[in-house]
C-alpha cells in the first residue's frame, strides 16, 4: 500500500558542470542513460517501487527536457484523485530572490510548497545516482528508532570516498556520532582500515523537526545551507541520528550475486558514467535491468522495433554483447559492447566498439567509433574515425576524458565535423 504520511523530495537543480558536454542543454537527471532512460528514472523508480506516490523534483537549471520526460513518461503511473502526483517544482522565489544556495535551501526556500501537503515524514532524495533501493524499509526504521534523521549508508574503500563523500563514525547500533562532508582524510570502520561509511545522499526525516532546523539555519551566516555540511551535523550535537545500512534490491543472475558489493553509482563525472553505462552490456551485467519485481520505469517514444539487415560478407548487420533500442536499424554495421539508443543508423561497413549512442544518431558507412559517447542528433559522415586518435578528437572540438573516452555534444545545426 502507497504510503500517505511521505513526501518524497528529489533534489534535481545541480549544473552538472562535470558531466558537460552532457548537461548543455539538459539537466543532470535528464541525461540519458542505459539507452532508454534518463538518470533520475531510477530515484523515481525507487520511490514508485517503495509505495511513495507524493513526489516533488526540486529543479533550478535547464529543466525543460527533464519536465517533458516527468509530464510524458510518468505523470500516466500516478492518479490524481487519490492525492498522487509526481510534480516539477521549479524555484519559486516565495522567501528568497536568489537561487539555490545548497541541498537544504533548495528544501527550506520550498517549505510553503511542502507544508501544503502536510507530511508526516520527509524523504529527501539526490536525482542523480543509479541504484535500486527499497526507501520504504528506511522510513519504517525512522520510525521505530525515534531518529530525528536517518542517513543512508554504503560502506566504500577510503580512496573513493576522500574527497568525494560525507563520512560517518556510528556506534555499535548505527547511531552517527560524527559527519564530515567530503573529508581529505575519512575516517575508517572500527576493524575494518581500508572501508569508510559514506553517505549516498537519501536523508529521511520527520517533518516538524526539519522545518524548525531548515528556518534555523536560514539565519546563520557562513552556512552553506547543505544537508551534509550543515543540517545533519547540528543535528547529530543535539538528537539522535541513525545510519540506515544500504539494503540493494538489485538482484543478478550470477552464482557470485552474494559475495557482490551492493551495486550504487555516483554519475556525477564523464568517466563515472560511461563506466555505469558498460556495467549493463556484458552477459551478466552488474545492475540487472530485466527483473520485473523491481522495474525501472520511463517514457517509451512509440518506435518500430529494431531491426538487423544485411548477411553479406562483411556486410552484416550485428551486436553482440549490446543493448540496441526500439527504432534502431543497423543496416550492414557491427556493433560490439555497447550501447545503442533509439531511432540510431548503423550504416554498411561502419563498427562501434565500447561506446554510448544516444538517440536520433546516424553513423555512416565506413565509421569507426571506440570507447566515445555521443550525443543526440549528430550525423557522423562516412568513413569517419572517432576515439583512435586523441588529438585529432581534441582538435574537432570534442571533448577527451583523463580515461580516454571520447564525448561529443548533441547537435545544435553545426557539423561538429567541419571543424
Amino acid at each position: 500500500m502507497p504510503r500517505k504520511d511521505v513526501l518524497a523530495l528529489v533534489l534535481a537543480g545541480g549544473k552538472g558542470a562535470r558531466l558537460d558536454p552532457l548537461t548543455r542543454d539538459r539537466a543532470k537527471p535528464a541525461v540519458p542513460f542505459g539507452g532508454c532512460y534518463r538518470i533520475v528514472d531510477f530515484t523515481l523508480s525507487n520511490c514508485y517501487n517503495s509505495g511513495l506516490r507524493k513526489i516533488l523534483l526540486l529543479t533550478q537549471y535547464k529543466a525543460m527536457s527533464l519536465d517533458r520526460h516527468l509530464s510524458l513518461g510518468w505523470a500516466r503511473y500516478f492518479c490524481r484523485e487519490m492525492g498522487e502526483f509526481v510534480d516539477v517544482v521549479p524555484p519559486q522565489h516565495r522567501i528568497d530572490e536568489s537561487w539555490y544556495l545548497g541541498t537544504a535551501d533548495a528544501v527550506y526556500q520550498n517549505i510553503y510548497t511542502i507544508e501544503k501537503e502536510r507530511p508526516r515524514y520527509l524523504i529527501v532524495l539526490a536525482g542523480d545516482h543509479i541504484y535500486k533501493m527499497n526507501y520504504r524499509k528506511m522510513i519504517h526504521h525512522h520510525i521505530t528508532t525515534g531518529a530525528l534523521a536517518t542517513v543512508a549508508a554504503l560502506e566504500v574503500p577510503v580512496e573513493l570516498a576522500r574527497g568525494q563523500f560525507g563520512v560517518m563514525e556510528v556506534d555499535t547500533n548505527n547511531r552517527v556520532l560524527g559527519f564530515e562532508e567530503k573529508p581529505d582524510d575519512p575516517k575508517t570502520l572500527p576493524g575494518h582500515p581500508g572501508k569508510c561509511l559514506a553517505s549516498m545522499g537519501v536523508y529521511v526525516f520527520t517533518a516538524k523537526d526539519i522545518y524548525e532546523r531548515l528556518c534555523r539555519d536560514a539565519t546563520v551566516k557562513g552556512s552553506k545551507h547543505d544537508f551534509g555540511t550543515n543540517i545533519i551535523p547540528s543535528m547529530i550535537d543535539s538528537g539522535n541520528v541513525y545510519a540506515f545500512p544500504f539494503l540493494d534490491e538489485n538482484k543478478t543472475n550470477s552464482a557470485e550475486r552474494f559475495n557482490r558489493p551492493a551495486y550504487w553509482r555516483d554519475v556525477g563525472t564523464l568517466d563515472a558514467y560511461y563506466e555505469a553505462n558498460m556495467d549493463l552490456v556484458s552477459v551478466d551485467p552488474l545492475l540487472n535491468l530485466y527483473d520485473e519485481d523491481w522495474a525501472i520505469y520511463t517514457h517509451h517514444p512509440n518506435c518500430p522495433p529494431p531491426k538487423f539487415v544485411f548477411a553479406e560478407h562483411n556486410r552484416r548487420g550485428t551486436a553482440v554483447d549490446s543493448i540496441i533500442c526500439s527504432g534502431t536499424i543497423l543496416s550492414g554495421g557491427e556493433v560490439v559492447r555497447s550501447i545503442i539508443a533509439r531511432s540510431v543508423r548503423v550504416s554498411s561497413y561502419a563498427l562501434v566498439e565500447d561506446s554510448i549512442i544516444c538517440s536520433h544518431v546516424t553513423v555512416g558507412r565506413n565509421v569507426r567509433i571506440r570507447r566515445a559517447i555521443i550525443d543526440k542528433y549528430v550525423d557522423i559522415p562516412a568513413g569517419t574515425e572517432i576515439g583512435y586518435d586523441r588529438e585529432l578528437d581534441l582538435r574537432r572540438g570534442f571533448t577527451v576524458t583523463e580515461n580516454g573516452v571520447t564525448v561529443i555534444a548533441k547537435a545544435d545545426g553545426n557539423d561538429p565535423f567541419s571543424l
